[in-house]
């Protein structure tokens, strides 16, 4: 009975080893179970899209008890492969250790057909929904649900944290919407879709990309049509994220008198950015910078 007391306690002391895709996943677990062991798989500098599988991953999935990604095949270049070289059957299926944030969630731009022609494009929808506080909210409530059904022991700890994350996160909300609200209605041409759902929030309109198509450098002839948009002089600024070429936004920039600025992707983009909170301060300052005083 002893051996199985100690047995017993152990496994409920236990740490979770949590797997994140991306770092925005990792600062959100390290909020809901600051008592786990927490890697990310990238950085903010680099591309989510493309990853190596190297052997570091597959070691750090190899331990995991829960991979936590994106989702909306955000990951699909990279994560499968991590998967199978791991041979860690706990996080291979959703009905496991395995959870994407984007199945817990409306995403934007969803697609009912996709084909190589549009370029890198995701048929579930944009899936850098981390810049959307509300989704990121019911993010961290289905989260919370996974951790406990993988560590019911913890359940009131669990618990407690969501409770104190989802206060402090409503009153940080009604803080950004208020400072943002300048924000609204101005123009921006950008990189990607990466901002699509921060642009979407607080109100600004992207109306160019960087990008001809979805995962494509700019060309020149590109470049020479954002020029001809830039001309209407209703533009803000050149918005690039913190793992995105700069080239093709510092030519149109210095040809259309324009700022490029640099946002933080996520935690770790820039050094204010430290975590989810940070985060959301830091991108909207940097915007705010534009509006006159």
């Amino acid at each position: 009975m002893l051996t199985l007391s100690v047995s017993y306690s152990s496994l409920a002391n236990a740490k979770l080893n949590i797997f994140a895709c991306e770092p925005e996943y990792a600062a959100l677990a390290k909020e809901l179970a600051p008592d786990a062991k927490i890697y990310s798989a990238t950085t903010a500098m680099q591309d989510p899209h493309q990853v190596q599988a190297r052997p570091s991953l597959i070691a750090k999935m190899r331990q995991a008890d829960l991979a936590i990604c994106a989702g909306a095949d955000l990951e699909v270049g990279w994560l499968p492969m991590l998967q199978m070289k791991s041979s860690n059957a706990k996080v291979r299926s959703t009905d496991q250790g395995l959870f994407f944030a984007a199945e817990h969630v409306n995403t934007l731009d969803k697609l009912e057909s996709v084909d190589r022609s549009m370029g890198d494009v995701h048929a579930k929808g944009n899936p850098h929904l981390h810049f959307s506080p509300q989704r990121m909210l019911k993010v961290a409530e289905a989260l919370t649900a996974k951790l406990i059904s993988l560590d019911p022991a913890s359940q009131e700890q669990y618990k407690a944290a969501l409770s104190k994350f989802s206060d402090k996160w409503a009153q940080a909300t009604s803080k950004w919407e208020t400072k943002a609200a300048p924000l609204k209605g101005k123009k921006v041409i950008a990189y990607h879709s990466s901002f699509r759902y921060l642009f979407d929030w607080i109100g600004i309109e992207q109306v160019g990309d960087l990008e001809p198509k979805p995962g494509l450098p700019p060309s020149s002839s590109h470049l020479a049509s954002l020029l001809k948009r830039a001309e209407a002089g209703d533009i803000m600024a050149i918005i690039v994220a913190s793992y995105q070429s700069e080239r093709g936004a510092e030519w149109l920039g210095e040809r259309a008198n324009l700022p490029v600025q640099i946002l933080p992707m996520s935690v770790g983009g820039n050094d204010q950015s430290q975590d989810l909170f940070t985060l959301y301060d830091s991108a909207i300052d940097l915007l705010l910078q534009y509006q006159p005083r």
